[in-house]
């Protein structure tokens, strides 16, 4: 059983590694002569047209990991802002409250991601992307968010605005 478990594991971390990433690296700056690194990445929301959030986090260096012995993981720390850089066409996205998962990666060997997630505030007509980081247990407290504004835009939705 306990083999199965490692096989289906291994699997799913080989299929992960393969799919095509969904964000574009488009800035990387150097923090220390370690060698540590902030990635700044460009993510499109693939149901959310015209929308482009550009998210950045830390990106331990090797030298860094030797020093301080925890060699699988990043920090959760993580900054996100979105804007509109095009005419927005909303394709059928979820609006309850949770919203949706827009983009993932993994920041440590097998658990621990870093995670956008887009909701829709119907109320104030507003779309929401929270950066966050998501783990089995001990979850992060550590959390950026950005606006969008769709109100006075013009925006179509694929699916009819929600009433």
């Amino acid at each position: 059983m306990a083999r199965l478990i490692i096989a289906i594991m291994a699997a799913v971390m080989v299929i992960t590694l393969l799919l095509p990433a969904r964000s574009e690296e488009v800035g990387k700056v150097g923090v220390d002569w370690f060698g540590n690194d902030i990635i700044i990445e460009a993510i499109t929301d693939p149901k959310v047209k015209g929308v482009t959030c550009h998210v950045s986090y830390f990106d331990r260096s090797v030298i860094d990991r030797l020093k301080k012995g925890n060699w699988f993981e990043d920090p959760s720390n993580s900054s996100i802002s979105c804007r509109q850089t095009g005419p927005i066409v909303i394709g059928d996205i979820e609006l309850d409250r949770e919203g949706e998962e827009v983009f993932s990666q993994n920041i440590s060997l097998i658990w621990k991601h870093q995670v956008v997630n887009r909701i829709y505030d119907k109320e104030n007509d507003t779309l929401v992307y929270l950066s966050h980081s998501r783990q089995v247990q001990d979850g992060s407290a550590k959390m950026a968010i950005s606006t969008v504004p769709l109100y006075g835009q013009k925006v179509e939705w694929t699916q009819g605005k929600p009433e």
